[in-house]
């Protein structure tokens, strides 16, 4: 842990708290009240550390490319999951299940594929994309697919991930 030491100057020791004049006008000109009236301490010139700091470049994190095999494999799996909660609201999608389905998953496989790259690289942007797509193709329960296409994605995308890669060899 490195401990920086600086010196420390309060306002009353460079004399601006205790060098301005004492006013009653209701306009003052500020600018020639500090340069007339104030004293101005200076610091040294050299720093008083007992160390020095070095700079050094900031690492990045960089997420692994995306499996094309996991993308195929959670792809299914979502679109099952999603049938599944999308079918408690029935009456909602009427005969355009099959439709509301096939978009959110065309969309999500499209994300694995090309941006997924692990824990940490889940984004809105695939679900707001949904919900844009299923209105501009104007199938029902657009709000309802896209906000439980997200919560799936939150729930079980980043630990299928760890679970998929702690099998591969």
């Amino acid at each position: 842990m490195a401990v920086f030491h600086t010196p420390i100057v309060s306002l009353s020791s460079t004399g601006f708290l205790t060098s301005l004049p004492p006013t009653t006008a209701k306009t003052v000109n500020f600018a020639t009240t500090l340069t007339s009236s104030c004293f101005v301490q200076r610091l040294p010139s050299k720093p008083s550390c007992s160390f020095r700091t070095r700079a050094t470049p900031l690492q990045k994190y960089v997420y692994p490319d995306p499996i094309p095999e996991f993308a195929v494999y959670e792809t299914n799996k979502y679109r099952e999951e999603l049938k599944k909660k999308l079918l408690t609201d029935r009456e909602t999608f009427a005969d355009d299940l099959d439709a509301v389905l096939d978009t959110c998953a065309e969309l999500f496989s499209e994300f694995l594929h090309n941006e997924y790259g692990g824990p940490g690289t889940l984004l809105v942007e695939p679900f707001t994309n949904m919900l844009i797509e299923l209105k501009q193709k104007k199938l029902p329960g657009a709000n309802l697919a896209a906000r439980a296409s997200l919560l799936l994605a939150q729930n079980y995308l980043d630990r299928d991930w760890k679970i998929w890669n702690s099998k591969s060899p």
